[in-house]
């Protein structure tokens, strides 16, 4: 079993910057990707970024250029660096990791709130 524990997250304006975190916990776990996910109220969860081990980032079209993901491996850690928040931005983030040992699961978060608002 592996948890998920995020941190960060609150009440920004417009223009404004929050910094996500989220660290994994267990026993003999092994993990192949981290990420962010979003949920809006009365929306679907979308992918906000991810990490692979050897470094492949992805993000979502309407973040490119304001946020940037980082994990520290050895840590099992995921960052999220959110810059140039906008009121669309505003949504729970929920921390993702794909685990491949010892089994294939996916683990989430219990999520933290973002809300840009002026």
């Amino acid at each position: 079993q592996v948890q998920l524990v995020e941190s960060g997250g609150g009440s920004v304006q417009p223009g404004g910057s929050l910094r996500l975190s989220c660290a994994a916990s267990g026993t003999d776990f092994v993990i192949a990707k981290m990420g962010w996910y979003r949920q809006a109220p009365g929306q679907q969860r979308e992918l906000v970024a991810s990490r692979t081990n050897d470094g492949y980032s992805d993000y979502a079209d309407s973040v490119k250029g304001r946020f940037t993901i980082s994990r520290d491996i050895p840590k099992n850690t995921v960052t999220l660096q959110m810059d140039g928040l906008k009121p669309e931005d505003t949504a729970v983030y929920y921390c993702h990791a794909i685990c491949v040992r010892p089994t294939l699961y996916d683990y989430w978060g219990q999520g933290t709130q973002v809300t840009v608002s002026s």
